[in-house]
């Protein structure tokens, strides 16, 4: 496995942990204002999915739609974002964020400037799913090495 010393997603999980394989783990986020957000983030020192070969690609993108269809399933949002962004960590991941009509962001990017306050009611209800998200994504994959 090649390292970057100091690339946190190298020195540190990057989440929770759901599950780790050979090649990737998949992390929940704790992130207050959206439960349900998962990485998927490769186990290799890499920056681009073009660094991969022909084989990891495949890997990478099936292991992210296997990931998005778990989400979408339990959390039930209205929109999945997908973004592999890497501009301030270097490493190879991808963000599979549940969107909601009535989150802060939406529909902007979650990381843009906030629209609206999140009604508690709904986070506390988003939130209750995590451990049915955290037993599915854990059934989903594992078939994976």
């Amino acid at each position: 496995m090649s390292n970057a010393t100091d690339c946190e997603l190298c020195n540190a999980p990057g989440g929770d942990v759901v599950y780790q394989g050979t090649q990737f783990r998949v992390v929940l986020v704790d992130d207050a204002q959206y439960p349900g957000f998962c990485r998927v983030i490769w186990r290799d020192h890499v920056v681009e999915v073009t660094d991969l070969n022909e084989l990891d690609r495949m890997l990478m993108m099936d292991v992210l739609w296997q990931v998005e269809t778990v989400v979408r399933d339990v959390m039930q949002p209205k929109k999945i974002n997908l973004a592999s962004l890497g501009n301030v960590v270097p490493h190879l991941h991808w963000h599979i964020i549940p969107r909601y009509a009535d989150d802060a962001h939406f529909p902007s990017p979650v990381w843009a400037t906030a629209q609206r306050v999140t009604p508690q009611d709904a986070i506390e209800a988003r939130r209750a799913l995590l451990p049915a998200l955290r037993d599915a994504l854990a059934l989903r994959l594992a078939s994976y090495l």
